[in-house]
């Protein structure tokens, strides 16, 4: 007689800081591609989310990603990081160009007391693919990046937090005046990631 087990999706913080910090991997992939800071044929078709990603086969930009969602997952699991922010900036002037921001707020109870949450999976990849639609289609609502541009990573921690000699200190990066743009949010029940993006007026559409 056949019998069948019903199951919960059961989100562990360890399991949600993968999520998270793999998802952080994949936005920073995209915006580099949607806005043209590394050249777009050195970016490969993957499927992910159930959507066409794009990833760098850029050796240093491959293990810097991987270093960076390795260290953020681990500050995820600790409960102490607050928000990554990843930077465009001129590479000529170093003027801050675009500031795409990822806010976190964590399930403090699950840190403390090791408790798991339940939630769907599928919903979960729900929810991130509104956001990667999103930048994939910043181009839409973002204005032209016209020049040569690099960027940068910046992570908010707890001020009780030992930080990697890797890390350093740095100003926020801000944009005086700014342009906001918010983006979709997901949540594994731990973890909850609002998106946003800030960048700089256009001087000649004010004139």
């Amino acid at each position: 007689m056949a019998s069948r087990t019903a199951t919960k999706d059961i989100i562990t913080l360890r399991g949600s800081a993968a999520i998270v910090s793999e998802f952080f991997g994949y936005s920073a992939n995209s915006i580099l591609y949607n806005r043209g800071v590394y050249p777009e044929e050195s970016f490969v078709k993957v499927k992910k989310y159930g959507l066409p990603m794009l990833l760098t086969q850029d050796e240093g930009l491959k293990s810097f990603i991987a270093n960076l969602t390795a260290q953020l997952s681990e500050w995820l699991e600790s409960g102490k990081l607050q928000r990554v922010v990843l930077v465009i900036l001129s590479k000529a002037t170093n003027e801050v160009l675009e500031r795409w921001n990822f806010s976190i707020e964590t399930d403090n109870e699950v840190v403390e007391k090791g408790e798991s949450r339940q939630k769907s999976d599928k919903e979960i990849m729900r929810e991130i693919q509104a956001i990667m639609r999103q930048i994939a289609s910043s181009i839409t609502y973002l204005p032209c990046l016209d020049e040569a541009c690099v960027f940068d990573v910046l992570a908010y921690t707890d001020k009780d937090l030992v930080v990697p000699f890797t890390w350093v200190e740095s100003d926020p990066k801000l944009i005086a005046n700014p342009q906001i743009v918010k983006l979709h949010s997901f949540d594994t029940k731990i973890h909850k990631v609002d998106t946003l993006v800030s960048y700089k007026n256009d001087e000649w559409d004010e004139q």
